[in-house]
């Protein structure tokens, strides 16, 4: 009776230790990709999780995901630079900030910025603007 007791205690132990790893902080995989909320062309992490979109801005749509691992010093792993190169973007190197966790991409006539913290990173696409609205306005 002392023997199964004791086997079912170390049974225990060790789903809890399973359990506990596979919970940890681990780096992302970025092996798998899917298309950004607000620009379905674009490349995101599926490890990422959508949050919120913060608020209404009337000139930019903005989503962020937060994904456990992801580093500001490293926010651009060179898979992830290949996967948006491959999805058609070019990086916009003349918009470039100073900091190395925000980049501009471009394909076509849209623009992608992405900002990368720790734990999370930010998609911002300008909204459209109405040329029609501006044509009626010229003509007028």
């Amino acid at each position: 009776m002392r023997g199964k007791t004791l086997l079912r205690a170390l049974i225990l132990l060790c789903s809890i230790m399973i359990v506990l790893v596979g919970c940890g902080n681990a780096d992302p995989s970025w092996i798998s990709f899917e298309g950004a909320a607000n620009e379905k062309s674009f490349p995101v992490p599926k490890e990422g999780n959508k949050k919120d979109r913060p608020g209404n801005n009337s000139e930019i749509n903005v989503v962020r995901y937060s994904l456990p691992g992801l580093k500001e010093k490293n926010a651009f792993p060179d898979v992830y630079l290949e996967t948006i190169l491959e999805w058609g973007w070019q990086e916009d190197e003349d918009e470039q900030e100073q900091r190395d966790a925000v980049r501009v991409f471009k394909k076509d006539k849209k623009v992608v910025q992405i900002t990368v913290e720790d734990d999370y990173f930010v998609i911002m696409v300008p909204k459209p603007t109405d040329k029609s609205i501006i044509r009626s306005l010229e003509n007028k």
